[in-house]
């Protein structure tokens, strides 16, 4: 009897474990049907629905990989990859299609980008003086002279501080200045420099908004913009005394060869300001459809801006940053129009058509003159910033003097990064230096933006990089259509 027991409780022990083993499988096997079936649930949803678009297409076009780096919101367009290994680049600009110039803003090199392929033998080779914002920092390629000799170029620095003492008593007086020079472009080197314009630094100069971005005119004249330097203390910063201006917070227009040009709005030591009151810019842009300047401007703790800048515009700098009837809210003080100095009655204060109460860096403005991206684009304007790696998309107005702005941005303020969610046109691009647009009619993006990203979406960019450093790289993007 205790055997045939045993046997039985073995023969039942055996059958549960059999039980158990059989139901294991089913679940095994279920699981595996689950899974391809969700996989290829996945594969057909990706062909039916529009997702955002999280590509990198490489340079050789033949094929488009997964990439961790920046994505676009129009999953229509794609992102590819120019060029990347350039020295800390602060702007570029087009000899010809794939043929560029980019300046590194630390080694003072000018570099030529041919083909997607960085030369190894620059350009140009300058002493600068690179500390915090100073460097080699704008470049400009007369597109009127390309099919011509000589091709100009115009290259804006910061020439090496020199110090000079009486004796071990007196201050230090710094001198020399930032620089725009004109180079003729002759078989791959720059040449024959003419000094245009210099705008000499204060005393004590801290190597601070010294602005930068330079371009060529409609009207053939040369545009530059600078900042304060840091030293606000002349009436192009609405300071009234009799202080000879210096040349800082200003957008310049002169000519080819320096000289004020030919209907600008103010006389003696302003004849080459086209606009002042400028805290500090890093982006000056022409609407290829009325031909008005556009620029971005940088608030200290708040109120970017973009502004359209009609001759003799008045940026209200440093009596006024943002939109003036919330400035007691900025900067705890009572805004006061008759505190503008407006030179001799050709000075005209207008309010920012954008604000951000958060400083974003904004740098690069650009309008998409090519419908190369889709006729919702075309004509349309573009801004980058340097803090969140961000590029924000803009309609104008019917009047092309404004903004359209909607929804939350229909105040003209982003009060915080959650409501600038509907002009954000791409992210994760690092900080942003330059925006053009190609002789191909597609956008091209310059920012300091490595594989390895420094930062992630929600750091502040400008808090990753040390901005002497000659070890940080950047990279040229290209914007264009997924099926091109």
């Amino acid at each position: 009897m205790h055997q045939i027991y045993n046997h039985k409780i073995k023969k039942i022990k055996t059958d549960k474990l059999q039980s158990r083993i059989s139901l294991l499988s089913s679940v095994i096997i279920t699981s595996i049907v689950i899974l391809v079936f969700v996989a290829h649930l996945i594969n057909t949803s990706k062909n039916l629905f529009s997702i955002p678009d999280f590509v990198f297409a490489q340079k050789n076009n033949k094929s488009i990989v997964q990439h961790s780096g920046p994505i676009l919101k129009d999953s229509h367009l794609a992102i590819e990859m120019v060029a990347t290994g350039i020295n800390f680049p602060a702007s570029m600009s087009f000899l010809d299609s794939d043929d560029i110039l980019v300046t590194e803003k630390n080694t003072g090199m000018v570099k030529r980008i041919l083909n997607g392929v960085i030369l190894k033998e620059p350009l140009l080779i300058l002493n600068v003086e690179n500390y915090w914002e100073g460097g080699l920092l704008g470049i400009a390629v007369d597109k009127g002279t390309v099919h011509s000799k000589p091709i100009y170029v115009y290259i804006y620095y910061s020439s090496p501080v020199r110090e000079e003492r009486e004796n071990d008593y007196n201050k230090n007086q710094t001198i020399e200045g930032n620089m725009l020079y004109r180079y003729e472009y002759h078989d791959g080197k720059l040449v024959n420099p003419k000094l245009v314009l210099k705008i000499p630094y204060p005393q004590n100069y801290t190597g601070i908004h010294n602005g930068g971005a330079v371009l060529v005119g409609p009207d053939k004249n040369i545009y530059l913009v600078a900042g304060d330097l840091g030293h606000p203390v002349t009436k192009a910063q609405n300071v009234k005394n009799n202080l000879t201006v210096n040349g800082s917070s200003a957008i310049f227009r002169i000519t080819k060869d320096g000289l004020p040009a030919k209907g600008n709005p103010f006389g003696g030591d302003m004849a080459k300001y086209y606009a002042y009151g400028l805290r500090n810019s890093f982006g000056i842009g022409f609407d290829p459809v009325t031909g008005k300047l556009w620029d971005t401007e940088n608030g200290p703790w708040y109120a970017d801006e973009i502004n359209f800048v009609e001759p003799g515009f008045n940026s209200g700098w440093k009596k006024v940053q943002g939109l003036s009837y919330l400035y007691n809210l900025y900067a705890k003080k009572q805004f006061e129009p008759d505190s503008l100095d407006s030179i001799d009655g050709k000075g005209k204060y207008s309010e920012p058509e954008f604000v951000s109460n958060e400083t974003l860096g904004l740098t690069a403005i650009k309008f998409l003159d090519s419908n190369k991206l889709g006729s919702n684009y075309e004509n349309d304007l573009f801004v980058g910033d340097f803090n969140n790696g961000n590029v924000y998309h803009f309609d104008l107005n019917n009047k092309r003097t404004g903004l359209s702005l909607q929804n939350k941005l229909a105040d003209y303020i982003a009060n915080n990064r959650d409501e600038l969610e509907d002009v954000i046109f791409g992210q994760g691009f690092g900080a942003i230096l330059d925006i053009e647009v190609g002789p191909d009619g597609y956008l091209y993006i310059l920012s300091l933006y490595e594989a390895k990203d420094k930062c992630n979406l929600k750091t502040v960019y400008a808090n990753c990089y040390d901005f002497s450093s000659n070890e940080i790289q950047g990279s040229i993007f290209r914007i264009v259509p997924v099926n091109k």
